[in-house]
């Protein structure tokens, strides 16, 4: 008997050892995940602090009081690269003046369901109205027309630029609110190529010193062999600043490789995978040459916004070029189809005419306009010339353009025959009146023009349309923006060497 009740007691003893050596390492277990949970935690806290202090925001008193209103449903951002060539620029870009000066810039928009985007691509040589902007003295400059695109960073002459001004001048471009601007710099793109470990790119044909530097004065060295390479750091600025030796030699031609770099870069990001992880090296390279607007202003905002576009499909982000024509060494804006493209953005479609609003395609879009009126000329003058062989067409549209007010001061003939489209040409600071004549010209384009005053150019659409009053009401919506301009679009998951050079 006694032997048998040893054993139940020495085996009680060792199970109780067993349960407090149990409870002791669930007890360790637990004290370790928690020591490591409040590291973690510190440790992100930390990388958030350090981030933020390498984040500059411009202030947002520089932005118009004036601005359209909030888009239906999806964002807009607009993308600036800088070439100043202050700081540690310099020896990334030569020398120079040491003011800020945009070397590119595009509006990104990305659709309400946050599975499409569309960037568009603004040329810097794009001949636009640049609305009051503020100066670093507190002030603000007189609006100006008819000045190329890139100036308006340059407003005031200052290291950082003037984002702001660019952004107020793409609102007023676009007719959409801005909702983030963000500036990277040479050093800034140079790091963020380096953390990703480097960018596919290809070149159309062999590129030497030379076409890099013509001040080189000869052809140089092989830099980039025909064919596919990946490319980061210096390598990787050199491939998209690159103008001569490929395509024209303009920046429209670069325009096309930019678009492809980018669209590789963010092929690039998306294969390595979309989380904190990934991200992080990116935003520790990016935060260090990044300006921002307020609303982007801190490393857990940034990175919010980026996560907030990981479920956009590589095959539904698309690149285009804002509709253009060479005027002269300059670009001018291809009306309609400028206004058709800022008009599908405006209402969440794609550029091939989906919905791509998402959860909130079922309200109604946002009204982009008044309640449509007359057409009021009070106050303003014009000038018609007849741009077609049919005869009388110019005394037609003066007693149209009488009839809603407007003071004709004189017809004629036009010395060379217009094409299909009239055009509204105005002078300097007469943009808004010429937009009221093109609105009794459905399909009209609006051109600035060296020569003071309005005048109409009445094209083959205007010689072949009834005869009477044009309809005072503005045109549907379009559902989808012409064909020449969704037809060039590029995809991020497109190959890496196709589409590359204008001309």
């Amino acid at each position: 008997m006694t032997g048998t009740s040893v054993a139940p007691r020495r085996q009680s003893r060792q199970a109780i050892r067993i349960r407090e050596r149990r409870r002791g390492r669930v007890r360790l277990v637990t004290a370790i995940s928690a020591s490591t949970a409040v590291l973690m935690v510190a440790a992100g806290g930390w990388l958030y602090f350090e981030f933020d202090g390498d984040i500059d925001s411009f202030g947002a008193e520089g932005l118009s009081k004036n601005r359209p209103a909030a888009g239906f449903g999806g964002q807009n951002v607009l993308v600036i690269g800088s070439d100043s060539r202050s700081g540690d620029n310099a020896r990334m870009g030569g020398g120079g003046d040491d003011f800020g000066r945009s070397d590119t810039a595009f509006l990104l928009h990305v659709y309400g369901d946050q599975k499409h985007a569309v960037a568009v691509s603004i040329p810097r040589d794009t001949l636009v109205d640049i609305p009051s902007c503020r100066l670093p003295d507190g002030t603000w400059t007189a609006p100006q027309s008819n000045a190329m695109f890139n100036s308006a960073f340059s407003v005031g002459r200052t290291a950082k630029g003037n984002p702001a001004c660019t952004q107020n001048t793409v609102e007023k471009l676009t007719g959409l609110r801005v909702d983030h601007t963000v500036v990277v710099d040479f050093v800034g793109f140079s790091k963020m190529t380096s953390a990703v470990g480097g960018v596919n790119v290809c070149l159309p044909n062999d590129v030497y010193q030379g076409d890099l530097n013509p001040n080189l004065g000869s052809k140089g060295r092989l830099i980039f062999p025909k064919g596919p390479r990946t490319v980061s750091g210096q390598e990787a600025l050199d491939y998209v600043r690159l103008r001569h030796g490929i395509g024209d030699g303009s920046d429209i031609g670069r325009i096309k490789r930019q678009q492809a770099f980018v669209a590789s870069l963010i092929k690039k990001v998306k294969g390595q995978g979309f989380d904190p992880t990934t991200l992080l090296p990116l935003a520790d390279a990016a935060t260090k040459s990044m300006t921002v607007d307020p609303g982007l202003d801190s490393a857990r905002k940034l990175l919010s916004f980026a996560m907030s576009l990981k479920d956009v499909d590589l095959h539904n982000t698309k690149f285009v070029t804002l509709p253009w024509r060479y005027q002269g060494n300059r670009v001018s804006i291809v009306h309609p189809d400028a206004d058709a493209l800022w008009e599908a953005i405006r209402n969440d479609r794609t550029i091939d005419g989906q919905n791509a609003r998402g959860k909130q395609d079922d309200k109604p879009p946002a009204p982009t306009t008044a309640t449509p009126s007359p057409v009021s000329g009070s106050g303003i003058d014009v000038a018609v010339h007849n741009g077609t062989t049919t005869p009388g067409l110019a005394a037609r549209a003066a007693e149209m353009l009488k009839g809603s007010g407007f003071t004709v001061t004189g017809t004629a003939n036009s010395r060379s025959h217009q094409g299909a489209a009239t055009v509204v040409s105005y002078g300097s600071g007469q943009r808004d009146h010429a937009q009221t004549v093109a609105r009794l010209f459905p399909g009209a384009e609006l051109r600035p023009s060296g020569t003071p005053g309005i005048t109409v150019i009445l094209g083959q659409a205007y010689a072949a349309a009834p005869a009477g009053p044009a309809p005072t009401t503005p045109a549907p919506a379009p559902t989808a923006v012409p064909t020449q301009v969704a037809g060039t679009a590029r995809s991020a998951d497109d190959d890496v060497c196709s589409n590359l050079s204008y001309g």
